[in-house]
């Protein structure tokens, strides 16, 4: 289950791929995509945010609280938050800080475009990357016009664009937390 929310105010928006005018107007907070996969004694989760940049430094709004739930017992309630926050230094350089990391034995807290060690194996990375997502958007139009599947995959309409990546590799046990499920998800919210 994959879910992003733009918090502004009082009232709720959701938006993924900057759909919507509101949150548009909000890149720094309008999530793409959240991808998440588990490999041997670790779960990686990816989270995207401000498509279609052509920026290779990466946005970093120290207003914005990106949340990555996971809940364990499908009663979609997070049994679990990980809160990550960006910042800047008295010298002006980007810093990420990520809290409550499953199986990090300290706050993860460091340089972006850094791989930043949490103890216990769990790792964090931000920073600007090559959109991961791809998409024959005109496979998709040709498909619905002559209504015969007509995607070509060396057509990927992301093709030079990037996004801000949030990387995060964490215990897999801690995360499933005593549990045989988990469905992950994440919100971003706005001071």
């Amino acid at each position: 289950l994959v879910a992003s929310l733009l918090f502004i105010g009082p009232t709720v928006h959701a938006s993924d791929w900057a759909d919507g005018a509101v949150v548009q107007l909000d890149k720094p907070a309008d999530l793409s995509s959240l991808y998440s996969w588990s490999s041997g004694n670790s779960l990686f989760v990816v989270l995207t945010f401000d498509a279609f940049s052509t920026s290779f430094t990466g946005t970093y709004d120290p207003n914005v609280l990106y949340t990555i739930h996971i809940d364990n017992n499908e009663d979609n309630v997070p049994d679990k938050d990980i809160w990550i926050r960006f910042g800047q230094n008295d010298q002006g350089d980007w810093g990420v800080q990520v809290l409550n990391l499953p199986g990090a034995t300290e706050d993860v807290v460091g340089p972006v475009e850094t791989v930043i060690e949490g103890g216990n194996g769990t790792r964090a990375w931000a920073g600007a990357a090559d959109d991961p997502f791809f998409f024959d958007l005109q496979g998709l139009a040709l498909t619905k016009a002559n209504q015969s599947l007509s995607f070509d995959p060396s057509r990927d309409f992301f093709a030079g664009t990037n996004v801000t990546a949030i990387v995060l590799e964490m215990n897999f046990a801690a995360a499933l937390n005593s549990s045989d499920n988990l469905t992950v998800w994440a919100t971003t919210g706005r001071e």
